[in-house]
């Protein structure tokens, strides 16, 4: 495997100078940040709009318990079995 470090360092060697050319003040995120930041907004507002109509098709109706009795209503009882007390 060929040594990395000598070609990271040619990299730099020629990098630098181009950062050095840049104004400071003026460094901006550009088109390819605006172009970044709308697909994202554009992802989102797509799963949210799923999101919500998944949600809307789910049926929140609870099956009714087959003792007749909750388990809530069995610990305000005070009859033994699941009750809420550690």
């Amino acid at each position: 495997m060929p040594d990395m470090s000598a070609s990271a360092s040619l990299a730099m060697t020629h990098l630098v100078p181009l950062a050095k050319e840049l104004d400071e003040d003026k460094v901006t995120p550009g088109v390819l940040g605006f172009i970044v930041f709308a697909v994202m907004a554009l992802a989102v507002w797509g799963l949210m709009k799923s999101m919500n109509r998944h949600m809307g098709r789910v049926d929140f109706k609870e099956a009714p318990d087959p003792a007749g009795v909750s388990a809530k209503d069995s610990a305000e009882a005070g009859t033994p079995g699941k009750s809420s007390q550690a």
